[in-house]
This record gives structure tokens, sequence and C-alpha cells, in this order.
């Protein structure tokens, strides 16, 4: 009777992974729907404004559901099964868990983007002269995605990059039952994760945090980084790819592909576009964008 068994449940717990993986891939595709429909025309460039802090809050849990899901699918996939073999709990708390854990997830990327937003939009307000886009801006930018790029190569990034990597190490060494617990363990996964990736996203920032485009190249790197089995090579190529867009940002940025430049036509279309999107998100900010300040 075993020898029957055994593939049958062999094949329900592959059915039950299966159903994870599925579910996290579809939520990111729908995800990325809804931040196409908020973002679409958005984008300034370099500076662009991030709006009122409403709109940018729904924006950013909705970007990184859509970013960062199909990176942790192999951590949810793990605490889905380490919870479905303890057999302690019927299956609406195992999802209800889960989900949980995913919360957790979000609600760490949530106050990274909050950090974020208080950094970017302080800097944008005092609309300093030198870092407008005709002086300072194009090598203001370009340091940030240096500085992304030196980071790729730390010990810190490595160590969290490890973590990360190693899903089933974290579930059975950090595992708290319950939803409580679950939501723990999400947030904790998720500091690990903006421990590693948050370089990725300041060089988002910098090249136009309301960019298409851009977000789908940092996702494509954050999910290289997590998902190839290279890990080093997966993290050189972050880093390549970073100094490349470092000097080209710097000294040609007109030649970068995918690029909006701020005293462009369609950086003037963004910025009336997201003038008619109070409803969104509250009022957008009456400040000027310092890169976009012409000598």
């Amino acid at each position: 009777m075993a020898s029957v068994q055994h593939p049958l449940a062999r094949d329900s717990t592959a059915r039950f992974q299966a159903g994870i993986l599925a579910s996290l891939l579809g939520l990111a595709v729908l995800a990325w729907l809804l931040t196409r429909k908020r973002m679409l025309g958005m984008d300034a460039g370099p500076g662009t404004d991030p709006g009122s802090l409403g709109f940018y809050v729904v924006s950013w849990v909705v970007m990184m559901s859509a970013m960062m899901f199909p990176s942790i699918a192999p951590m949810a996939v793990a605490f889905g099964s380490v919870q479905r073999r303890r057999g302690d709990r019927g299956s609406v708390d195992r999802a209800v868990s889960l989900w949980a854990f995913l919360g957790g997830y979000l609600l760490t990327w949530t106050a990274f983007g909050l950090l974020a937003y208080g950094l970017y939009a302080g800097v944008r307000s005092l609309s300093i002269p030198a870092l407008s886009w005709h002086r300072g801006g194009p090598y203001l930018a370009g340091g940030v995605l240096l500085a992304a790029a030196v980071y790729q190569l730390t010990p810190t990034k490595d160590a969290c990059l490890r973590r990360c990597r190693s899903p089933l190490d974290f579930v059975l060494t950090h595992w708290r039952d319950g939803p409580a617990g679950a939501l723990r363990m999400g947030a904790l996964h998720g500091a690990w994760c903006v421990g590693c990736c948050w370089g990725l996203m300041a060089a988002l920032f910098a090249l136009g945090v309301m960019s298409l485009t851009w977000m789908l190249a940092i996702a494509g790197l954050i999910a290289l980084e997590k998902l190839l089995p290279f890990r080093e090579l997966a993290n050189r190529l972050a880093a390549i790819t970073l100094v490349a867009l470092a000097l080209g940002v710097s000294l040609a940025p007109q030649h970068v592909p995918g690029l909006t430049l701020p005293d462009s036509l369609a950086a003037a279309k963004a910025m009336s576009t997201m003038s008619g999107m109070h409803s969104l998100g509250g009022a957008m900010p009456s400040h000027g964008m310092a890169p976009m300040k012409r000598e």
C-alpha cells in the first residue's frame, strides 16, 4: 500500500506547490497591469515627481508586488510546503498564514518605500540649482547608480543575498506558528530582501521612479540574482550593468536606451499627465522639479 501512496503523496505535494507558484505569478501579472494603468505616461526621467504620499504608497505597494513576487516564489513555496507537512492546521489556516507571510514581506518594503519617499521628496523640495539637469543632475543620478554598483560587491550585499537564496533554511530556522508568526517571518524575510536590493531600488529612483521600462529592468536584475544558479555571476552582471548605466547617464544620457531626459518633450507630457492625477491620491506636490529647472 505504501508503494501506492508514496507517488500519490508526491503528486499532491507537486500540485500544492504548483498552486502556490501559479497564484503568486498570477498576482504579479495583475500587479504589473495595475502598475501600468497607474503609471503609464508618467515617466519624466531622473527626478520624476513621485506624487502625493497617498498616491505614492498605493503605487509603491502594487509596484513591489509586481517586481518582487516572482523573485520570492521559492520562499513562498518553501513556507507553504513546510506548513503543509506540519499537518497541524486546516487548509484555511494555511492559506491565511501564507498571505500573512506575504503581507509581512510587503509591510517591510512599504516601510523602506516611505523612507525613500521622505529622502527623495526632501531633496527635490530644496530645488538646489546645482542639482538641475543642465548642471549636476546627470552626475547625481550617475553617482547613485555607481553607489548601487559598488554595494553589489560588498560583504553585506553578499550576506543578504545568500539568505534570500536559501528559502528552506530561512523557513526552518525562523519558523513561527500561526498567522502572527507568519507575518513576523514575512517581515524578517522582507528585511533581508531590502538589505539585498535597496541599491537596485535606489537605481530605479535615479533612472525614473515612474518608468515602467526601468521597473522591468530592475525586476529582471533582482530575479537573476535570486533565481539564477550562479549567484556570483548574476551579482557581477548586475554590478557591471549598473556601472554602464552610471557612465551613460553621467556622460551621454541622450544615448541611454529607455531613459527619459527631464528636459525633453516626453518629460513635459509626463508632468502634464501627473498634474491630472489628483483624484488617485490627493493633491500632487506643488514644488518644482530641481532636475527640470533650466539655467
